[in-house]
């Protein structure tokens, strides 16, 4: 949960690296966290037909977005390419 937090503290830097356990753990838990607001949208009875998610599991992947982002590229830089190959 460490690595989760840290991560969340750099949500907006860009440069720089991301060593392999940083991505992964953020995954990991970003997915587990994810499931249990849509699990909770669903209990609840929030859960859109057409849209297929809650309003608490939308904000959470919005607010997630831009550290998404930035750890994908700091992975990427430590795999030696640039960042904007998470465009393609």
């Amino acid at each position: 949960m460490n690595w989760y937090l840290e991560l969340l503290k750099k949500y907006a830097v860009f440069r720089g690296r991301a060593r392999l356990k940083e991505y992964w753990y953020f995954v990991l838990f970003s997915t587990l966290i994810y499931s249990a607001f849509v699990m909770i949208d669903r209990v609840g009875g929030f859960r859109d037909v057409i849209m297929g998610s809650g309003p608490l599991s939308i904000l959470y992947l919005l607010a997630v977005s831009l550290p998404e982002f930035a750890v994908t590229a700091r992975r990427l830089h430590d795999a030696s390419h640039s960042g904007w190959w998470q465009l393609m």
